[in-house]
């Protein structure tokens, strides 16, 4: 991990470096002038996306939002088809647009049609006002699609789509993952193998000098069931032939967590825990009853909590280190952990940072500024991180904004165009 940040620090040192106005070529040039003379079209396009509600399980409009996108693939020449779910899935699908050549590196585009905002929803859609726009996805992430398409049209409109390979997978469950995750993302995974770089277009974020980041990394997003039993009895008999019981030894385990584990970028909490004589818990609908007496000594306890890691080595070692303090058990008791992942640690690997150092370069060739590292832990999961352990891989590359899930969501509007031009130059580079 400490040989991770010193690789991020001196790529962030190496990209302060870059000069703020680079010479583009002739061909960047032009490039540039045509994502630049479609910006208001551009915008058009993302009002389009926005007015169809697109929440997770809306499958209608998920799948409309998929067909707008798809025309706009259609008439850059990728083929395009639309991957259905299983039924018991319940999932809307994917939209997947390819093309293949033989020039330069093979490219995977990320990104994704759904929103947290389901049908019922009471956020406003569009709503624009000078330079920022309101609405449901407008930055998460229905902004970096339609950069995606607009950075690939300007690259059509000079030729310089022509023997590329490159695949664009826009899910319709992002927000919402289908499950079982094998089958969610097994064409998203199957395009990263078969890439050399994997690009994502969720929002970009901002660092306090007011700068964009590119993102390097991604915790996984996983969990721990705890289950401790104890020797019910009297409590008067509690500390002696009777044990400590199932609560005091679930207080034992979670406050060691807590003692023994706290280390950059790993975090585990607690969120559900159910106590007493008597428990029952509901696993999908996140919903339990616990009964107990205070003269009772409690016979078993049930934690559910999140854990998050940057890495499959931090990972392991969590893993390693919180059964190690579960099967030390205060007499009368015992307990079982038992791990799960959603999804999977995107580290900030040195590819990862040499394809951010590259998307810097673009951005600065083009007057846009250098690109620093966001730090990972700053960043919660997202589709990338199922192409990550496949390939060299960036994100961070959408829209600005704020207020991602929330009423407030929003999006400054020049963002599209700065960010399509530095998408446009980068793909350019990559794909020579």
């Amino acid at each position: 991990m400490n040989h991770l940040r010193r690789v991020c620090a001196a790529v962030f040192l190496g990209l302060a470096a870059v000069p703020a106005a680079a010479q583009l070529s002739a061909t960047e040039q032009q490039i540039v002038a045509a994502v630049k003379a479609r910006s208001e079209d551009a915008i058009k396009l993302l009002e389009q996306s926005v007015n169809i509600n697109s929440g997770t399980m809306n499958h209608e409009g998920v799948r409309e939002v998929g067909g707008l996108f798809r025309t706009e693939f259609d008439r850059l020449g990728f083929k395009t088809r639309w991957v259905d779910m299983p039924p018991a899935m319940q999932r809307a699908g994917h939209l997947v647009a390819e093309r293949e050549g033989t020039q330069g590196k093979r490219l995977l585009l990320i990104g994704h049609l759904d929103t947290v905002f389901e049908k019922n929803s009471p956020v406003q859609l569009w709503n624009r006002q000078g330079d920022r726009v309101r609405g449901q996805g407008v930055s998460d992430m229905k902004g970096g699609d339609v950069i995606i398409i607009e950075a690939l049209r300007a690259l059509q409109t000079v030729g310089a789509l022509e023997h590329t390979t490159i695949s664009v997978v826009l899910s319709g469950d992002e927000e919402r993952a289908g499950s079982p995750l094998s089958i969610a993302r097994a064409d998203m995974i199957a395009a990263a193998k078969r890439s050399d770089v994997a690009l994502a277009f969720e929002g970009t974020v901002r660092d306090k000098s007011g700068n964009d980041t590119g993102t390097v990394g991604r915790r996984a997003s996983g969990g721990f069931a705890l289950e401790v039993k104890g020797k019910q009895g009297h409590s008067a008999g509690v500390f002696g032939e009777d044990g400590y019981g199932a609560i005091y030894e679930t207080a034992r385990i979670l406050n060691s967590f807590r003692e023994q584990l706290i280390e950059p970028d790993l975090t585990f909490n607690p969120g559900v825990i159910l106590g007493g004589t008597e428990v029952t818990y509901d696993d999908a609908a996140t919903r339990g009853t616990a009964f107990g007496k205070t003269n009772v000594i409690s016979r078993t306890t049930l934690v559910r909590g999140d854990l998050r890691y940057l890495s499959v080595e931090q990972r392991d070692k969590a893993h390693a280190r919180m059964r190690e303090i579960v099967a030390k058990n205060l007499p009368g008791t015992s307990a079982e952990i038992s791990f799960r992942e959603t999804y999977p640690p995107m580290s900030p690997t040195p590819g990862n940072l040499k394809v951010l150092e590259l998307y810097s370069k673009a951005s600065a060739a083009a007057g846009l500024g250098t690109i620093a590292p966001l730090p990972p832990g700053l960043r919660g999961a997202g589709d990338v991180q199922f192409a990550a352990p496949y390939v060299d891989s960036l994100d961070g590359m959408g829209a600005r904004g704020t207020g991602a899930h929330s009423p407030d969501e929003d999006l400054d509007v020049k963002s599209i165009e700065q960010a399509s031009i530095r998408t446009a130059i980068m793909i350019y580079r990559l794909t020579r």
